[in-house]
C-alpha cells in the first residue's frame, strides 16, 4: 500500500494538508518562512515573539541595505555517514541557500567527544579522539558531496548563497579549560540549564547524567556565538529535540551582545514505532551507498505505513516538484524504478 502512495507523492500539485496554510503565504521573506511551516518542514520558531516581524524582515532581500543572512546547523560525527534522520535539516539549509542566503554545516569535531544528551535516555558510548576525527572527515566529505549534487541538479539561474562546511574543533582546540570556564561559564545560570527538558529527563533516569553531557549545551551555545561573531550568523536550524540548546545559545548571545538571534526547528524523522532514527538507536538508514544501498534506501520509504507517508508528504512536496524537473544522471540508481530515480536526482542517494 505504501508504494503507490509514495509514487503519488510527486504527482499531487498541492496537498490539501497544507493548502489552508498556504493561503496565509505572502510573496517574499514571509512566504519563505510561512510556506515551509505550513507544509510541515519547519516546526517551531524561537523566540516566538520575534518571528512575526523581525525574522521575516531579516530574510527580506528587497529591503534597502539588506544583505544575505547566514543560517547554520550542526552535525555531530558520532558516525561516519549522514543518515535519513538528517534529511529535514539538510532540506532546510538548501531552502535558505536557494533563496540567496549563506548556510553553514557545522561538524561537531569537539562536541561529539562529550555527546549530546538531547532525546536520549542514557549516555552515549564514548568515542576516541581518533575515531571522532575520522568520522568528522567522512561527514565533511558527505556534506560537501550533497551540496555539490544539490547545486548541480537544482540550479535555476538565480544567485544562490554559499554552502560552507566548518568543524568546531578549529576553535575549541585553542581553548583552555579554566580560561573558558572563567570567561564563558559566568554567563550561564545553573537553574536555567537544569530546567531544560533534555536535562530533566536524564536526571530522572536510573543512569543519571554526566558532567560532560550536561556541559554540552554550553559548548553548542558557544558555537552559535562564535559563528555570530565571525560569520554574522543569526539563525540556528536544528531538530525539534535541539530547542533547549538553541535557547541557551540565544540567551548567551543576547547577554554578551544585546543582539537578537533566532532558532528554527524541524520535525524529527522517526521509525514506524515512533523511535528517532539514528546510529545510537541502531536503526539508521545511511545516505552512503557503501553503508545502505540505493535499493535499501528506496525500500525504507516503500515500507513506511500509509498514514506516515501521508503525514510526511507535506515535508517533501516542494522538493518533489523541483525534482521532477531535474534530468536523470548516468549514476541513477534503480533506473527502472521512478520513485528511486527521484531520490537519486535529489542528490540524496
Amino acid at each position: 500500500m505504501a508504494a503507490p502512495m509514495l509514487r503519488r507523492l510527486c504527482r499531487v500539485p498541492q496537498s490539501l494538508v497544507w493548502l489552508r496554510g498556504l493561503r496565509a503565504v505572502r510573496p517574499g521573506a514571509r512566504g519563505m518562512l510561512v510556506a515551509p511551516r505550513a507544509r510541515g518542514l519547519f516546526k517551531e520558531f524561537f523566540p516566538e515573539s520575534g518571528t512575526k516581524t523581525e525574522l521575516p524582515e531579516l530574510f527580506d532581500r528587497r529591503r534597502a541595505g539588506s544583505s544575505p543572512q547566514t543560517v547554520y546547523c550542526g552535525f555531530d560525527p558520532t558516525g561516519d555517514s549522514l543518515h535519513v534522520g538528517h534529511l529535514l535539516t539538510l532540506l532546510g539549509l538548501f531552502h535558505f541557500q536557494r533563496a540567496g542566503h549563506n548556510v553553514i554545516a557545522l561538524v561537531g569535531g569537539s562536541t561529539a567527544l562529550l555527546g549530546d544528551p538531547s532525546g536520549r535516555t542514557k549516555g552515549r558510548e564514548a568515542l576516541s579522539a581518533e575515531c571522532v576525527r575520522a568520522n568528522a572527515h567522512a561527514l565533511r566529505r558527505g556534506l560537501e558531496a550533497l551540496a555539490a549534487n544539490h547545486a548541480r541538479l537544482f540550479a535555476d539561474g538565480r544567485p544562490w548563497g554559499s554552502f560552507t562546511v566548518l568543524d568546531n574543533a578549529a576553535w575549541f582546540q585553542e581553548q583552555h579549560l579554566v580560561d573558558f570556564l572563567a570567561t564563558v561559564g559566568g554567563h550561564f545560570r545553573m537553574g536555567t540549564l537544569l530546567s531544560r527538558l533534555s536535562v530533566q529527563s536524564r536526571l530522572k533516569s536510573p543512569e543519571g547524567m554526566s558532567l560532560a553531557e550536561f556541559f554540552y549545551q554550553v559548548l553548542q551555545a558557544y558555537d552559535f556565538y562564535y559563528l555570530f561573531q565571525h560569520y554574522g550568523c543569526r539563525v540556528q536550524l536544528g531538530g525539534s529535540d535541539q530547542l533547549g540548546n538553541i535557547m541557551s545559545g540565544y540567551e548567551f548571545i543576547h547577554k554578551l551582545t544585546g543582539e537578537d538571534v533566532f532558532g528554527i526547528t524541524v520535525p524529527l524523522i522517526t521509525s514506524t514505532t515512533g523511535a528517532k532514527l539514528g546510529k545510537s538507536a541502531g536503526n539508521a538508514v545511511w545516505l552512503n551507498r557503501e553503508k545502505t544501498s540505493p535499493f535499501e534506501l528506496y525500500q525504507f520509504f516503500v515500507r513506511q505505513q500509509d498514514d506516515s507517508v501521508e503525514r510526511d508528504r507535506s515535508h517533501h512536496a516542494a522538493t518533489c516538484q523541483r525534482t521532477r524537473k531535474a534530468s536523470c544522471s548516468e549514476t541513477t540508481c534503480c533506473r527502472s524504478n521512478k520513485a528511486c530515480s527521484r531520490t537519486r536526482r535529489s542528490g540524496l542517494c
